[in-house]
């Protein structure tokens, strides 16, 4: 049976009901596609917010806690670390290289958009066992995935972990982790606020890479998507590194009201999010949005995944000093829209409306979920374990040879040495 146009996009009936209850109508295609991509786990967080609320959040140190781009906690001294943790495990399950490189970007991005400048990167990594030549594959290629990013963009990575079990074999955990360092009067939002501002995206230009990974990145992953690479979006540290620097330079400036990563739902993630943080709307036109692919259509230009792209708030009429400083460093700079006072999203294609959605519908209102769970076998197993009960090995020597034998205990040498741990510090 074919599936319903609100499946492909990986809603469900009541999630579409839902979409019908919000707009009094049937949502086009390029609506559909940006409620799908925002209501997808990877967005929305719908089946993990209630577990994720039992994490402490607040304290007398924490500047910023959910609901930015990154966390803030303050260091003393009017210091303050910057730091946020992110997972990229399908992309990396299918093409593992390109996938843990742009979960580092990504991640290195939300940092910078904070104001921050980024000093440190960690990975938490989990694989099938090594017998498995697939999972040696991917645990090989995600390494140097983090390190060729990490490496090339001159951040250090100081800090990892990494534990191999069969129940991750074909679909493995990778979590990237920026920290970054900021003064506090130079904290930013990511806001979109101010009546008549310009709406500018900078840095690469957007292609079809990335199409539809944010929905890709929460469905359940089978043998159709080993063979998806639509969604593998590319990275470019050696850009990153140029956007990067351009941001720090703009921030100076004082013209920006808000900056945002375009990083999971591209386009509309960034809008959405930015207009709905700031309690205004957004009208963008997507014809000027600079590509590098030609017959690209609405759609596809709302929901790339194309990476080292921002999307900035300027103070209206200083929008060629944004463009003197991105052309400084060799990027492209363009407005695309305006902030407005409706709350409502609207992309227009050469001025034509295509899409007109309330921002903060995509933003904050997906559903959440409280889905039921058990306690696992091997808990149990390990909670009702006896001690007293073990037989004590007749050969010690040869347990410690067992036990250094095992990935999990022994060297993980050849993985942290392909990481540059004191590029950046100068010496």
């Amino acid at each position: 049976m074919e599936k319903k146009p609100y499946e492909k996009v990986g809603l469900t009936s009541e999630e579409y009901q839902r979409i019908l209850d919000i707009l009094g109508r049937e949502p086009n295609e390029l609506e559909l596609n940006m409620y799908g991509v925002m209501w997808s786990e990877h967005c929305s967080y719908k089946n993990s917010k209630p577990v994720l609320k039992m994490f402490p959040t607040s304290g007398e140190r924490v500047l910023q806690g959910p609901g930015e781009n990154a966390g803030i906690v303050d260091i003393g001294d009017g210091l303050a670390v910057v730091m946020k943790i992110e997972s990229h495990n399908h992309p990396s399950a299918v093409e593992p290289y390109q996938g843990a490189a742009t979960g580092v970007g990504g991640i290195v991005r939300d940092i910078f958009t904070m104001g921050a400048r980024p000093v440190a990167l960690l990975d938490s990594l989990r694989f099938g066992e090594l017998d498995n030549e697939r999972t040696k594959y991917l645990f090989e290629k995600v390494i140097e995935g983090i390190a060729g990013y990490g490496n090339s963009i001159g951040i250090p990575t100081v800090g990892g972990e990494v534990y191999f079990n069969d129940c991750y074999r074909g679909n493995p955990l990778v979590n990237a982790m920026c920290v970054g360092l900021i003064r506090h009067d130079d904290i930013k939002r990511g806001t979109a606020a101010g009546v008549g501002n310009a709406v500018m995206i900078v840095g690469a230009f957007t292609g079809r890479d990335g199409i539809g990974g944010a929905s890709f990145a929460s469905a359940e992953l089978n043998e159709e998507s080993e063979e998806n690479r639509s969604p593998m979006q590319v990275g470019d540290p050696f850009m990153e590194k140029l956007l990067l620097e351009a941001c720090l330079e703009l921030f100076k400036t004082g013209y920006v009201v808000g900056m945002q990563d375009l990083g999971a739902a591209g386009l509309t993630s960034a809008s959405s999010e930015t207009a709905s943080r700031g309690g205004s709307g957004m009208d963008i036109d997507v014809a000027l949005v600079p590509r590098r692919e030609t017959g690209m259509i609405p759609v596809e230009v709302m929901i790339s995944e194309s990476q080292e792209r921002m999307l900035v708030i300027v103070e209206k009429g200083k929008e060629q000093e944004v463009r003197d400083i991105f052309e400084k460093w060799g990027l492209h700079s363009a407005v695309i829209g305006r902030v407005t006072d409706d709350g409502m999203l609207t992309i227009r294609e050469n001025g034509e409306v295509v899409g007109r959605v309330p921002a903060k519908s995509l933003s904050e209102d997906a559903p959440v979920y409280h889905r039921e769970y058990r306690e696992p076998a091997y808990y149990k197993q390990l909670k009702d374990l006896d001690m007293e009960s073990l037989e004590m090995p007749g050969d010690y020597n040869d347990v410690l040879v067992k036990l250094l034998k095992s990935p999990n205990i022994a060297s993980k040498k050849w993985a942290y040495r392909q990481f540059d741990n004191m590029v950046g510090t100068c010496t």
